[in-house]
């Protein structure tokens, strides 16, 4: 019967496990008991710990879900007999009398959850044998042990267990980003099969989901107005990185190329009642020096507030090419406050970063055995980009009833941007090039509001789980009409083998050939309505029905230049299933379909229709090791009507939707503990993407291939040490020549490696990235600009617990 309830409601916050409560005298405290417990489902170890023990066990029937137990055996105490059984899972015990045990979720200063689902709160339909209060899991993501993650809380808009989506969902767990000595989001979403990161040159770099774009992404599950790559927080500000894969528009985002392939959602860290008090630091070659203070726990004895304050920042002097001036700044403070059945969290975040130019060369042929020497600067020193992002950001969760809760999250973020650089083209085997300056200044601003009512109700073994949201997103691209300009200064020959360098592009841009306005400065409005149900049928079967109507206006123009504004709908539906073959294996698929709205002007003088896509996905879910692991293989094809517009060369210049594409591909990841003290990450993806013109794509390597591994030594004597190593790879690919062709990008590989020393309260890494020191090549580059990374980098990382 216990076992029947744990399996029907282990998603219930209440439910309580009883065990064997069989004995008259409670058991002496350091009693010896011949344990003979076998590896098994974590429930049913607790069972057979409770009859040998002659103890009660209670346990919330949430925090041992799909988790299992590596066993015990021996005569143990049943303080090691306990600490054996509850080995790996992230999990403690607390001894309440001689004869009762709670089995809880370990304190874990990495966590980021504010918002607890209503699923936590369904109603159980069998009687309960022993009621135990609620546990908080504030602080802590449930089932993140390690590299493997649990849960997500992006893809269904409430906190569920990966083991019940329907979708592909990568998530970067605190310790892995830790591991591997990450301290950006590009550092860490190599970790995720699909993904990659390009360079940016004159704009912000960009990650790319199963070949397309990721648009602007989400942070804490609200989309972005407008870019958010190279402002994006430090890793200290981090709690973990969200990967979803496929066209993601039902959750409220048309931004750039509307993430048709993916989005990256990044939660940040929120007070918690746990006490953190962490001082981190690096230094690296070329990075520079970083400082990190982060801060969290109760305020002073009132009841109910917590707090979390991150600090961060950065000093580099140059690139390895020489540009100088890598510096940013990082300040998050942030309050909590719960009580009863309402939960409330205010924050402020500030994040500046300027971001020298990258290390790239140019191309003086038609291959890369023509490019420019990696000794010579292409350009000023002096080019950069600077980003300064202000975030205001609120929660308010109240329960209403048993059923019912209410959540409400809205972000305020302005934004300004600006940068210069040098852009050199037409170059020839003699080092003659054209060069021409470039400087721009933009600011926006954009906010979000999400109201969610959401309800769980259950008919016999069938459990729904309702979301009901209204969306509201406002976004002002280009706030100082007088001074957010794109500046390009007359073209002038160049020779980069005899001339004197470069003058700073923004003194070259003072006199202007060419000026163009950024932003209209008007502010854009969507607005959404959303409905999503899922269906929990019996033990095996989870069901994802979602759809959204989206309102949206577009800004553009009548023909004779007067300006107008159109308000237009669009449909996006979801559906997903996901069946359990057994407890160990589960089989999905899904139809997600995405939009983006489209503002220039046909030849009927009528906006063109927006372009779709649509993605079938197929794929299964295995844990493996004891559910330590977890093995995730899946088959995808994405459509999209039209990728680009043409626009006629003569007067009226409408524009005529152009040619679409298809991408599809298989992408395998494993993440988890494959045993004892050893755990690895390995992603591997084989895509293909076809251009219905026929041309070829660019920047996509058929294959790619990311590893990693982390190893703890057990033996006694040498617990204290660590080491990892890893490696990243891609097969070849192409970029564009100016005059219309192709150059061949080769395959690469990098290893990169680190050893760590764990002390009492702190700890201290010693790594090496690109170990051998090869030449690498980023995967967008042109003949303009060919990014490029040279030579070996050491970093040393330190974290001090105080």
């Amino acid at each position: 019967m216990v076992r029947r309830a744990l399996s029907w409601f282990g998603g219930s916050f209440a439910l309580s496990l009883a065990i064997a409560a069989a004995s008259a005298e409670p058991a002496p405290p350091r009693v010896t008991v011949d344990f003979a417990i076998p590896a098994q489902p974590l429930s049913s170890a607790l069972i057979a710990f409770g009859k040998q023990a002659n103890v009660q066990v209670l346990t919330a029937g949430q925090a041992i879900i799909d988790l299992r137990s590596e066993g015990a055996a021996g005569a143990l105490t049943l303080e090691q007999g306990m600490a054996e059984l509850l080995r790996g899972t992230g999990l403690e015990y607390e001894a309440v009398d001689a004869g009762t045990v709670v089995v809880k979720r370990r304190p874990m200063p990495v966590a980021a959850s504010y918002y607890r689902s209503s699923l936590l709160e369904a109603k159980p339909s069998v009687p309960i044998v022993a009621s135990l209060a609620a546990i908080q899991v504030q602080g802590t993501w449930m089932g993140d042990v390690g590299y493997r993650a649990g849960s997500t809380s992006a893809a269904t808009r409430t906190d569920t267990p990966l083991a019940k989506v329907p979708q592909s969902v990568s998530v970067v767990t605190r310790d892995l980003m830790d591991t591997q000595q990450a301290v950006t989001v590009a550092d860490a979403v190599r970790n995720v099969a699909g993904v990659q990161y390009m360079d940016g040159f004159d704009g912000p770099a960009l990650f790319r989901i199963r070949g397309f774009n990721a648009g602007n992404g989400m942070t804490d599950g609200m989309p972005n107005g407008v870019a958010r790559t190279e402002d994006l927080p430090p890793l200290i500000g981090i709690e973990r990185i969200e990967v979803l894969k496929g066209p993601e528009a039902i959750l409220g985002d048309a931004s750039v190329n509307n993430n048709f392939g993916g989005l990256v959602n990044v939660v940040m860290k929120r007070p918690q009642s746990d006490p953190v008090r962490q001082l981190s630091w690096s230094l690296g070659r070329y990075d520079g020096a970083r400082l990190g203070l982060d801060l969290a726990g109760a305020v002073g004895a009132s009841d109910g507030w917590t707090y979390r304050l991150v600090a961060a920042g950065n000093h580099a002097d140059r690139s390895a090419q020489g540009y100088r001036g890598q510096r940013s700044a990082y300040f998050a403070p942030s309050l909590g406050w719960e009580r009863d059945s309402t939960r409330l969290t205010l924050g402020y975040e500030l994040v500046t970063n300027r971001v020298p130019g990258p290390d790239h060369t140019v191309l003086l042929g038609d291959s890369l055995s023509a490019m420019s020497p990696y000794g010579i600067l292409p350009g000023n020193p002096g080019d950069h980009s600077t980003y300064r992002t202000n975030r205001a950001v609120f929660t308010l969760e109240q329960g209403l009833n048993n059923y019912w809760t209410f959540r409400s999250r809205g972000q305020y973020v302005k934004q300004h941007t600006s940068g210069q650089g040098w852009s050199l083209t037409d170059g020839y085997l003699t080092g003659d090039i054209d060069a021409t300056a470039r400087s721009f200044r933009y600011s926006d601003a954009f906010y979000t509001l999400q109201n969610d009512l959401t309800g769980v109700f259950e008919q016999g073994q069938t459990t729904h789980t309702v979301v009901l949201g209204v969306d509201y997103a406002r976004t002002k691209a280009g706030r100082d009409r007088q001074r957010d300009t794109l500046k390009v200064g007359p073209s002038q020959s160049y020779n980069l083998f005899t001339n004197a360098a470069l003058p700073s592009a923004r003194v070259s841009t003072d006199e202007a050939a060419f000026v163009q306005t950024l932003g209209g400065g008007d502010w854009t409005t969507e607005t959404g309505l959303f409905l999503q149900d899922q269906i929990a049928l019996g033990e095996r079967w989870d069901v994802l029905l979602a759809l959204r109507r989206t309102s949206y206006e577009l800004s553009t123009s009548w023909a004779d230049g007067s300006p107008r504004r159109l308000r237009k709908n669009q449909w996006v539906p979801k559906a997903g299933v996901l069946f359990k073959l057994t407890p160990d294996v589960a089989l999905y698929a899904n139809h997600t379909s995405g939009f983006q709205a489209n503002s220039l002007l046909g030849q009927d003088g009528q906006p063109l229709p927006p372009a779709k896509s649509r993605q079938w996905e197929a794929g299964t879910r295995i844990d493996l090791f004891q559910h330590r692991a977890r093995l995730n293989v899946a088959w995808y094809r994405i459509t999209l009507d039209h990728s680009v517009d043409y626009i006629a060369p003569e007067p009226p210049y409408f524009a005529t939707p152009g040619p679409g594409q298809t991408n599809h591909g298989v992408e395998v990841e494993f993440t988890g503990q494959i045993t004892r003290g050893l755990e690895g990450v390995l992603n591997y993806t084989n895509s293909r993407i076809r251009n219905d013109d026929g041309t070829q794509p660019v920047a996509a390597p058929r294959q790619l291939l990311s590893a990693w591994a982390n190893y703890r030594f057990q033996r006694e004597s040498l617990r204290s040490w660590g080491v990892a190593a890893g490696v990243s790879a891609r097969s070849r690919s192409v970029g564009r020549l100016q005059g219309g062709g192709y150059f061949d990008l080769p395959g690469q590989a990098s290893v990169d490696a680190n050893v760590t020393y764990y002390g009492n309260d702190w700890r201290l890494t010693l790594g090496l990235r690109n170990l051998f020191d090869r030449t690498l090549y980023a995967i967008n580059a042109d003949q303009s600009f060919v990014p490029v990374r040279q030579g070996r980098m050491a970093m040393v990382t330190g974290v001090y617990d105080f």
